[in-house]
């Protein structure tokens, strides 16, 4: 049986939502291996001078504990 571990991360982009997922989900493959899903459980921007500086995503991401595959 397989152990799944959910860690949260949060990404960010000038450029909107997709972007800032996309960027949440590629920093944390760079350290987690055997990423299986990623789900948004949060969406929020920082904002400056009456405009969207940056877009947030705040996601959980899910991914097999090593040594413990099926």
């Amino acid at each position: 049986m397989s152990v799944v571990k959910v860690i949260e991360v949060v990404g960010s982009s000038p450029n909107g939502f997709k972007e800032a997922v996309d960027s949440a989900l590629q920093e944390c493959c760079r350290s987690v291996r055997q990423v299986k899903a990623i789900e948004v459980v949060n969406w929020t921007c920082s904002v400056e001078d009456g405009k969207i500086k940056a877009y947030k995503a705040d996601c959980k991401v899910a991914f097999i504990v090593e040594g413990t595959e099926s």
